[in-house]
């Protein structure tokens, strides 16, 4: 999992909202390819789905091949657990664990919110 990433990330920068005198900021003009800036930002869009892509489907195959092995999750709280990995439940945002080790005993299956797991590692 320490893998450097191979696709690049770029940074997005909004904007900065329009002042008072309308200055600066949002463009008037909100049609499509009205300018050239319009056209690079398509494009940087497009690198940008294309980037997070890769990365969704590398994290997905992670996840396909981590049934059954051990994990090492640490929690906001600063908890540290130890599981059998079962399965990942991306949209509803859960992890289903077995053999769930914690400081109060070990719990047969349990399900982990992802927004309470901080890292986890195999």
């Amino acid at each position: 999992m320490a893998d450097p990433i191979p696709v690049p990330v770029g940074i997005l920068r909004l904007p900065r909202g329009p002042d008072s005198s309308g200055s600066r900021g949002f463009s008037r003009d909100w049609r499509p390819g009205a300018n050239s800036r319009d056209r690079d930002n398509s494009r940087d869009s497009a690198a940008l789905q294309s980037a997070r892509a890769a990365l969704r489907e590398r994290f997905l195959r992670l996840l396909g091949r981590a049934r059954g092995k051990r994990a090492r999750f640490r929690l906001w709280n600063g908890l540290r657990v130890l599981a059998e990995f079962g399965a990942a439940d991306v949209q509803s945002g859960a992890f289903q664990v077995d053999s769930l080790r914690t400081p109060l005993g070990v719990q047969g299956a349990a399900l982990l919110r992802c927004g309470d797991v901080l890292e986890f590692s195999f």
